[in-house]
């Protein structure tokens, strides 16, 4: 069954009565060459046991299925679930898990599901949750590597050069953890329905130790995120209004003190940048009282 042939999807579709669902973020690829593009991209194979989020109809799972050791796809629109049963049926090494992937503890998952395989993460995100999503797969470490199709401008955004103004807190976020690779891109009308955007699919691989040692990791953060937290401001007034317990003054010092320039904005820092910066405002916090 060609599962990116237009005629193929409608018949199966009208075959159980399926609706698409906008709030679901549902498109479902129509041409064979995306969704092998993106399993080669991901260098399953026998030795990996792959989670895939979100399969829809299920192409990407069939592509990664001919590559991988075992396929766990969780799906939480139930009424794809006898959609899948059908598509899925000639793969063995195939298992549909219904539920929301941000509930499910991902960890324990993986160690019942993938027993003696590395585990890894390959799928078409819905661009509703992209973000809590990477975060959620970021903070899973047993996940090597993950390989997501995501919308263009957050793909170009997670992979811009640190102290760029295309970045972000997200970014040096994903940036401290994993090494992102922006790969290639999948215009609206790869897709039933065509989405208004253009997607592109990134692969993350994690790195054998953050990017930047800090003393204080969810300090750190904190200072990453306060950066950007008023992006038309200085970093001083955006650090001051997201520290409260750190006055602007020192704040102003800490800044000078790194050897960054007075009216610096948070987006030219890099994870660097920050790393130094969340250490001088720690020193002349504990030189003060304890952080509020």
């Amino acid at each position: 069954m060609n599962l990116c042939d237009y005629t193929t999807i409608r018949d199966l579709l009208a075959r159980h009565g399926f609706h698409f669902s906008k709030s679901m973020g549902q498109n479902f690829l129509i041409d064979p060459e995306v969704p092998r593009r993106i399993a080669e991209a991901s260098g399953a194979d026998e030795t990996c046991g792959v989670l895939e989020i979100g399969p829809g109809i299920g192409p990407l799972t069939a592509e990664l299925a001919q590559r991988a050791g075992k396929v766990v796809a969780v799906e939480l629109d139930r009424a794809l679930l006898p959609v899948l049963a059908e598509t899925m049926a000639p793969y063995p090494n195939v298992e549909i898990v219904p539920g929301d992937v941000l509930k499910l503890d991902l960890k324990a998952l993986t160690a019942e599901k993938f027993p003696g395989l590395t585990p890894m993460v390959c799928a078409n995100l819905p661009y509703n949750v992209t973000s809590p999503i990477l975060e959620k797969l970021v903070e899973t470490p047993c996940f090597p590597s993950f390989t997501v199709m995501i919308q263009r401008e957050v793909a170009r955004r997670l992979c811009a050069p640190q102290g760029s103004a295309e970045g972000g807190s997200f970014s040096l976020f994903l940036q401290y953890h994993m090494e992102p690779e922006l790969l290639f891109d999948v215009p609206p009308e790869k897709f039933l329905p065509a989405p208004k955007v253009t997607s592109s699919v990134i692969r993350c691989v994690r790195r054998d130790r953050p990017a930047v040692e800090v003393e204080d990791e969810a300090f750190f953060f904190k200072v990453v995120r306060g950066g950007f937290l008023l992006r038309r401001k200085t970093l001083a007034n955006s650090l001051a209004a997201a520290l409260p317990g750190v006055s602007k003054e020192a704040v102003q010092q800490a800044i000078a003190g790194v050897g960054l320039p007075a009216a610096v904005r948070g987006e030219q820092l890099t994870l660097e940048d920050f790393a130094a910066l969340a250490a001088a405002l720690a020193r002349t916090q504990a030189e003060r009282g304890p952080l509020l």
